[in-house]
């Protein structure tokens, strides 16, 4: 133990002498802390006589505190989960076995390929047509900007259904479309009713009414985008297209892209809406089935796992988008779920490592602490 320093006075008076001065008081000076006040430092005995680690030795591990209420809450939803699991594979009424055999049928395998050519032929010029409206929005063009909000109220004010059964019943409106000069004589007419078929209807149904959607999108990833940058790259005297091109846009997908990636999904479930025009995408592929056969719910979840199956990968291609667009954003990209996986590994070999150390070293033929 090492003594406290000696705080005595060597001179023939110890008491402690009051500072006198104007500026007398309690923390007038060092002098007048007692000396209680000198901390004590101890060294490496302890109180029960023993040593203190060597200075090599690993540091106490941090146990975190115990949190019941979260591991109850864990333990209810395994338990909910693991019902709802018995429940579904259980049940006869779905027909498991019908299921198996109709998941890859011909008939199922071309509904789906239609869904999928319909989902991304819509994105695409949904968003080709949704971004130079998003431009006429922010434009300073009081015209175009009407326009462009005229456009995007009346889509997104009416239901899709509703548009889609007026673009199929469009030749009552319009029998026949012609090509010629606008208010002057026509060139080239065609009856509407022999161009817009089923498939071609959904088509411009379903792109009318996402482009009303990407428009905002887009509009919202540009206004996302800090406007120093526009205004520093206006005083280098780059062109605004080149501006929007190169500079906002590409800043503007970090925004863009996780609304965009909810907007694939939701087209590709709401593909399933054209099955009232009889086009054969997925849905109406298993309705046909299941009228001939009358098995309605094994077909209806051959047309969920399908949904869910390509939803995930769709899913997952987005995730790698976004981690692409965020490579200038953060000083550490987001890890992959395979990184994850190897994280949580190695996480749980090393606490395993450190579990079953000290059961290694109490053995009777392990190696013995000092």
């Amino acid at each position: 133990m090492v003594s406290s320093p000696d705080t005595t006075d060597p001179s023939p008076d110890s008491s402690p002498r009051s500072p006198s001065g104007p500026f007398s008081g309690p923390f007038s000076s060092a002098s007048t802390v007692s000396a209680a006040a000198v901390p004590v430092v101890e060294t490496a005995e302890a109180d029960g006589g023993g040593t203190a680690p060597a200075s090599g030795d690993a540091p106490p591990r941090i146990v975190p505190r115990r949190n019941a209420g979260r591991l109850v809450a864990a333990a209810v939803a395994l338990l909910l989960f693991a019902m709802a699991v018995n429940s579904v594979a259980r049940n006869r009424a779905f027909q498991w076995d019908v299921v198996g055999r109709h998941f890859t049928t011909s008939a199922v395998l071309d509904g789906l390929l239609l869904t999928l050519w319909l989902t991304g032929v819509v994105m695409v010029l949904g968003f080709l047509l949704g971004t130079p409206l998003a431009v006429m929005r922010l434009s300073a063009n009081p015209v175009l900007r009407t326009l462009s909000w005229g456009y995007v109220w009346i889509f997104r004010s009416t239901p899709l259904l509703v548009q889609l059964l007026f673009w199929f019943n469009i030749g009552a409106l319009y029998p026949r479309l012609g090509l010629g000069i606008p208010f002057g004589p026509q060139f080239v007419t065609v009856e509407t009713v022999n161009l817009l078929g089923p498939t071609l209807t959904a088509v411009i149904g379903l792109t009318l009414h996402e482009a009303a959607y990407a428009t905002e999108v887009v509009r919202g990833g540009i206004l996302s985008v800090d406007p120093g940058q526009t205004e520093a790259a206006q005083a280098l005297g780059i062109p605004r297209r080149r501006v929007l091109r190169r500079i906002v846009v590409p800043q503007a997908m970090r925004s863009i892209v996780p609304t965009a990636g909810n907007m694939l999904t939701g087209t590709l479930k709401g593909t399933s809406i054209v099955s009232v025009l009889a086009v054969h995408d997925l849905l109406y592929s298993v309705q046909l089935v299941y009228n001939r056969t009358y098995q309605i719910i094994p077909l209806l979840m051959v047309a969920t796992l399908w949904y869910i199956t390509v939803t995930t990968v769709l899913s997952t291609g987005q995730f790698y988008v976004e981690r692409h667009y965020a490579r200038g954003s953060a000083r550490a990209l987001p890890p992959t779920p395979l990184q994850r996986l190897k994280g949580r590994a190695a996480a749980l070999r090393t606490r395993l490592v450190a579990v079953t150390a000290p059961e290694a070293r109490s053995a009777p033929g392990g190696r013995r602490d000092r």
